[in-house]
């Protein structure tokens, strides 16, 4: 193989520890012919494949490439799978995969010609893997991985191990977290920072604008086929969603502020769905998951929330994010017409410690979820509990 490739593999694979694995590690189906593993940027998915690299390469001959590596410019995809097929290569692995031109068609090319390559790929523009994948259809599973929960965070930034809660559990208040006897301050730094591994780096807040600015700047543009005047008017408008969400989306006076038709903002809010900016929480009117009626939007993480909102970002607001933002791994959660969420029919209502009970009263099944306790009793669960599913 190529010596800068194997050199760049090497390197990486030397700074890489397996002491901690992201939730999607024993999910993905790492013995398939081919399959796609998607998500927001900066969220360990490279870090999640050199893992498995590092960790099975006594057993099969594996190797790692970057789609924006300099070797791609005089050649191809197709080309170093060849090569690697020659060499008796048994698992390849291709991050950043949506960096290079036309990567869908030559996967599909490589699937049909080596029935005994196993192809793993990346990538952080979730819209470009959606739109490729139709090229990969009932060919490659795609695996979308979120950032970390509160649980995560625990055991990546404080050494404490967790085991993961169902809701039922979680529900009939048996969650424990061993060794902890305050769990508010952690969960509180969480809500600020906890989303992305790469918080625990000095220049954090830095790191995360630019995950933004390519995401709104880049990604998004490049996909939809945006001018650049189009790209700072998406800025503009997720802008405006980090100071009004949670809210309902009133099309015709985003459209007035951000200055664009209306006609296309359900394009634009769904495009920064996809690419991990916002949360669309929708109605039960579909049916089937994720084509409800839009109720309300949020920032797709607190995170985000406290980098675009700043000194303004609400109490309330951040609440609700970390309930959806977290629910939606396992669960499927919509809004409820009595209170803030619905899960399987149960009935949510997310507040502070003072929060009351009325908004579920008429609930069959509801809970409220309060923010600032410690431990729930009852129907009063905690909201740090919540962040513990996965």
């Amino acid at each position: 193989m190529d010596i800068s490739l194997t050199a760049l593999m090497e390197g990486l694979l030397q700074q890489t520890t397996s002491a901690f694995h992201r939730y999607m590690f024993s999910k993905v189906s790492w013995d398939s012919r081919m399959f796609g593993i998607v998500g927001p940027r900066g969220i360990g998915k490279s870090t999640m494949i050199l893992q498995y690299i590092k960790e099975n390469r006594t057993e099969k001959r594996m190797f790692y490439v970057t789609a924006d590596h300099l070797y791609f410019t005089s050649h191809t995809l197709v080309d170093l799978v060849d090569e690697f097929a020659k060499e008796g290569g048994e698992q390849i692995f291709i991050d950043e995969i949506h960096k290079y031109a036309n990567w869908s068609r030559e996967l599909k090319q490589i699937y049909d010609s080596h029935p005994d390559i196993k192809v793993g790929f990346t990538g952080s523009s979730v819209l470009d893997i959606y739109k490729g994948h139709a090229d990969l259809s009932r060919r490659a599973p795609i695996f979308m991985m979120q950032g970390l929960s509160f649980r995560e965070y625990l055991i990546l930034f404080h050494q404490l191990e967790v085991q993961a809660y169902s809701i039922e559990e979680i529900l009939h208040n048996k969650v424990e977290i061993p060794h902890i006897a305050h769990p508010l301050p952690l969960f509180h730094d969480y809500l600020q920072r906890g989303y992305y591994p790469f918080a625990q780096e000095r220049d954090y807040e830095i790191l995360l604008r630019q995950v933004v600015n390519q995401t709104m700047e880049v990604d998004i543009p490049l996909y939809a086929g945006m001018n650049a005047s189009t790209g700072r008017k998406l800025k503009k408008l997720l802008s405006v969603i980090a100071q009004s969400v949670p809210f309902k989306p009133v099309m015709d006076s985003i459209a007035t502020i951000v200055g664009v038709s209306r006609n296309v903002l359900p394009d634009y809010f769904l495009y920064m769905e996809q690419a991990g900016m916002i949360g669309q929480l929708r109605d039960d009117t579909g049916g089937i998951r994720g084509i409800g009626k839009v109720d309300k939007v949020y920032l797709d993480n607190t995170s985000l929330a406290y980098i675009l909102g700043g000194t303004a970002t609400d109490i309330g607001n951040i609440r609700e994010t970390f309930f959806y933002n977290q629910m939606r791994v396992t669960t499927d959660i919509i809004s409820s017409r009595i209170s803030d969420f619905q899960i399987d029919g149960r009935t949510f209502e997310v507040g502070g410690k003072n929060k009351g009970k009325r908004q579920i009263s008429d609930a069959s099944d509801g809970y409220v979820v309060k923010d600032d306790i410690e431990f729930g009793s009852g129907n009063t669960i905690p909201l740090w509990a919540f962040g513990l599913t996965y």
